[in-house]
């Protein structure tokens, strides 16, 4: 129990900062959209991730430079892209930003799908807090408690994307503003800008040297 509760409060601690992730399920859970896809994507993401990481992976990003280098480029590419489609609707007259706002929101299914999982999958600091971070802490426990260890950060994700996904819904209906919509796709711009410059930074460092 010691190694699950301290898998639990690892992942949740990692999780809970505000990043690609948590924006874009933010996002969803305001506009009432498709939230069970989108909680299912990013929470299944994290679990394979979390899973290389305590199976033995945690040093993930050194396993192929060259694999680690095209995941970063096409993340950099696309944080910068919806960063500047953020900003571009958080400019808009308060009257054109609702509109706008729910206009960028995936309408199908699959839509949504694979939007999810562009945030999940392109999300370095996904990668960083889940295969890297939680892989590394799980080595501090012998089998079977790094498994415990891995299946309490498993259900901090799921706990965690649920909940902010509900609490989002439920005050959609006091949120749903042209103003709120407008302060979010700031923090969403910020929020991919921000990573695309920490992606930049790393990418330079891993190149260069």
């Amino acid at each position: 129990m010691s190694a699950l509760a301290a898998g639990f409060t690892l992942s949740l601690s990692l999780i809970m900062a505000i990043g690609p992730q948590n924006a874009h399920v933010l996002r969803m859970g305001l506009a009432r959209r498709h939230l069970i896809i989108t909680v299912l994507a990013c929470a299944i993401t994290d679990v394979i991730l979390i899973g290389l990481g305590v199976l033995g992976f945690a040093k993930i990003s050194a396993l192929s430079p060259v694999l680690h280098n095209t995941i970063a480029i096409g993340a950099f590419a696309f944080l910068v892209w919806y960063g500047f489609q953020a900003a571009q609707r958080a400019a808009k007259p308060n009257h054109d930003a609702l509109k706008a706002a729910e206009k960028a929101l995936p309408n199908s299914v699959k839509s949504a799908l694979m939007t999810a999982l562009v945030f999940s999958w392109l999300n370095p600091h996904a990668w960083l807090d889940t295969a890297v971070l939680i892989g590394t802490a799980s080595l501090a426990y012998s089998q079977p408690n790094n498994f415990a260890f891995g299946v309490g950060a498993a259900i901090a994700s799921f706990v965690w994307f649920c909940g902010l996904a509900w609490i989002a819904a439920r005050l959609s209906r006091h949120l749903a503003k042209p103003a709120t919509w407008r302060a979010i796709d700031c923090l969403v711009a910020v929020t991919m800008w921000g990573t695309a410059v920490w992606v930049a930074v790393d990418l330079y460092r891993r190149v260069v040297g």
